[in-house]
C-alpha cells in the first residue's frame, strides 16, 4: 500500500479553522489547539444563547409593558387578565411596541382591558 501525506488534507482543515477563528485574541488565532477550543465553546455559547435571546426579549417586553400599564393605573397582570377578556389577541412584543412608541394608543388599550 502506497504512503498518504495528510499535508494537504490537514493544512485545509487548519486553514478553515484559522478563518472561522479570526478575530481571536493571541494564540486562539494563531494555534491551530487554542483556535478549535475557542471555536468549539463559542459554538456552544452560541446554542445556547440562541434560546436565552427569547427569554430575554420576553422578560424585556414585560418589564416596558407593567411599566406602561402603572402609569395608566393597572398593573401588567390585570392589563392581560383585562385584554383576555376583552378578547384582544396582541402580543407581548406589539403592546411593548405600543407601550414605547404610541402611548395614546396604548391608553386607549388600557381602557379596553379595565372594561370601560
Amino acid at each position: 500500500m502506497p504512503r498518504v501525506k495528510r499535508g494537504v488534507t490537514a493544512h485545509r482543515r487548519h486553514k478553515r479553522l484559522h478563518n472561522a477563528a479570526e478575530g481571536r485574541k493571541g494564540t486562539r488565532s494563531r494555534l491551530v489547539k487554542p483556535a478549535r477550543e475557542a471555536l468549539l465553546h463559542a459554538m456552544a455559547y452560541a446554542t445556547r444563547d440562541r434560546k436565552q435571546r427569547k427569554r430575554q426579549f420576553r422578560a424585556l417586553w414585560i418589564l416596558r409593558i407593567n411599566a406602561a400599564a402603572r402609569q395608566h393605573g393597572l398593573t401588567y397582570g390585570k392589563l392581560m387578565a383585562g385584554l383576555k377578556t376583552a378578547g384582544v389577541a396582541l402580543d407581548r412584543k406589539i403592546l411593548a411596541d405600543i407601550a414605547v412608541r404610541d402611548t395614546a394608543t396604548f391608553e386607549q388599550i388600557t381602557q379596553v382591558a379595565r372594561g370601560s
